[in-house]
């Protein structure tokens, strides 16, 4: 007898870049973000390290990390490797490689000068593709403790006119 489906985790090497479900992705993505909410709410702080790791090594985080990184505005920029993720191989062995070092260490940055209206020059430190996904990856595990334990007139959805604007902070409570 022999089993069509292997037992354990799949291995996503061989997965095709537009054959990913995005919709389960983001579902399973935001239903380990809610379990961590639920944990720090509780102050069960050993289960919000747990979920996070479980959050920060599974398929829906990293693919979504690297699909964030890939079709934001910046991803026609390299970094100091010169390496920009344009196919769906490319973005598909991106998956694979993310989280995967226990020795990571982020790549200089590239330093970029833009120009100001006053006539002088701003730097801009411009990231690998490697390093973005990196921290995408990092403020999905991030993102919902933070929410949980800020303080609710500063939420990150709100802008500095909306935070400051008496009427809403009495809307709130």
């Amino acid at each position: 007898m022999t089993a069509e489906k292997s037992a354990g985790a799949p291995s996503h090497e061989n997965i095709d870049w537009h054959a990913i479900d995005w919709q389960a992705v983001n579902e399973n993505v935001k239903r380990l973000q809610a379990r961590i909410v639920q944990a720090t709410k509780a102050g069960k702080w050993g289960k919000v390290k747990a979920l996070q790791w479980l959050l920060a090594h599974s398929f829906s985080a990293k693919a979504l990390a690297v699909r964030r990184v890939t079709e934001n505005r910046g991803r026609r920029t390299a970094g100091v490797d010169g390496q920009t993720w344009n196919t769906p191989k490319q973005k598909t062995e991106a998956v694979h490689n993310l989280g995967r070092r226990r020795d990571y260490q982020p790549s200089p940055l590239r330093r970029v000068y833009i120009p100001k209206k006053n006539g002088k020059t701003r730097p801009l430190g411009i990231p690998t593709m490697t390093d973005r996904a990196e921290q995408a990856l990092h403020l999905l595990t991030l993102d919902p403790v933070a929410e949980t334990i800020s303080d609710p007139t500063a939420r990150s959805g709100r802008t500095t006119a909306m935070a400051l604007d008496g009427n809403e902070i009495q809307l709130m409570h």
